[in-house]
């Protein structure tokens, strides 16, 4: 055989082989596109500055691998209450929603939304969520594959007249998110109407509320600046209250991860993530309680006594989640010392 003649057939038979290397090649850099489901807008700073950030960074990490194609304001369907069972059903592949949406259903989670229980800062929130997550929450989130928790910085009252006293709040028809800030409200003498933050701008133009509690992160978001000129916030920690956030993936989807991928994701979960989440809020009570008092609203922090008779006022709503714990078969009291020693255990990071 002569020299041309073994070179040809070198090079024909790597022709042959070659289709099945290149099938090796693609099957081994398996590519997926995700679908990110959530209910604020696409100019909101959950959307702009955690949510697509967040989806970049494992799009980057994965060498563009891993696609994730976010849908706003509830564009796949449903409502805000049902972005949970979304993930958990897979009508969509990750949603970001509050576990408060569902009253009832996340006790455990509810741990740190008592009122005067989490801290003023959201890092500080979200490391110490997450590590009591970890600790107390597992059958909570069984049916999903939970990316992250972590929950707000301090929740205030933003209303049409100015709030300085407990006083000040009777009658007043407040919008709260979720089931214990309500109970907290209605302790304090406020009229507390539950609903989903889409809901709120509409509601306080036609005014079926006089206003809304949620932090400042999420004013601008819903024009809350422009529909009410009073805001008021409640000193120190722990604060008046927080909700709390999940950004949740589809179990099986997530499974059927190739393992390289399934490590992006995880090394883009727990506290790496819930970290981002946190300062991201933190920045923006910044950024936005500027904006706001430029602007000339009026920004009102009570005195410290005064804070003190809220605190004092709201104590049962504490006493009423235990019962309620207790009768779902739950410690309470544990869960409750658990979250307030991660609280404490993490204070430093705000």
């Amino acid at each position: 055989m002569t020299f041309d003649r073994r070179r040809f057939l070198i090079v024909a038979g790597s022709a042959v082989a070659m289709p099945a290397v290149l099938r090796a090649t693609r099957a081994d850099a398996q590519e997926v596109t995700l679908k990110m489901h959530h209910f604020l807008p696409p100019v909101s700073v959950a959307h702009s500055k955690f949510l697509k950030p967040w989806a970049d960074k494992v799009a980057a990490e994965s060498n563009g691998r891993i696609k994730i194609d976010i849908f706003p304001s509830m564009q796949l369907g449903g409502t805000p209450p049902q972005l949970f069972d979304q993930a958990r059903d897979g009508v969509a592949d990750l949603v970001w929603t509050l576990p408060g949406y569902t009253p009832g259903r996340f006790t455990g989670t509810e741990a740190f939304e008592l009122p005067f229980t989490a801290n003023k800062r959201a890092l500080a929130n979200s490391l110490a969520l997450t590590e009591y997550a970890q600790q107390s929450l597992q059958d909570e989130y069984k049916d999903v594959q939970p990316i992250c928790l972590w929950a707000h910085d301090h929740g205030l009252i933003h209303a049409n007249k100015q709030v300085k006293m407990m006083e000040d709040l009777k009658g007043l028809k407040l919008r709260f998110p979720t089931r214990l800030a309500g109970e907290a409200l209605r302790a304090l003498g406020a009229n507390a109407i539950g609903m989903p933050v889409p809901q709120v701008p509409e509601s306080l133009a036609q005014r079926v509320i006089d206003g809304c509690v949620v932090p400042w992160e999420v004013v601008p978001s819903i024009k809350v600046q422009e529909l009410v000129k009073y805001h008021t916030e409640i000193p120190g920690s722990p604060t008046f209250y927080s909700a709390t956030f999940v950004l949740a993936m589809n179990k099986a989807k997530y499974a059927a991860l190739p393992a390289d991928l399934k490590a992006i994701i995880d090394k883009n979960s727990g506290a790496t993530a819930a970290a981002m989440a946190g300062k991201v809020w933190d920045e923006q009570a910044v950024v936005v309680s500027d904006m706001v008092r430029k602007r000339g609203n009026i920004i009102t922090v009570i005195e410290e006594a005064e804070a003190a008779r809220w605190r004092k006022t709201t104590e049962p709503v504490i006493e009423g989640w235990l019962k309620t714990a207790k009768e779902k078969g739950l410690d309470g009291e544990k869960l409750l010392a658990n979250a307030r020693a991660a609280l404490a255990k993490h204070e430093k990071a705000a």
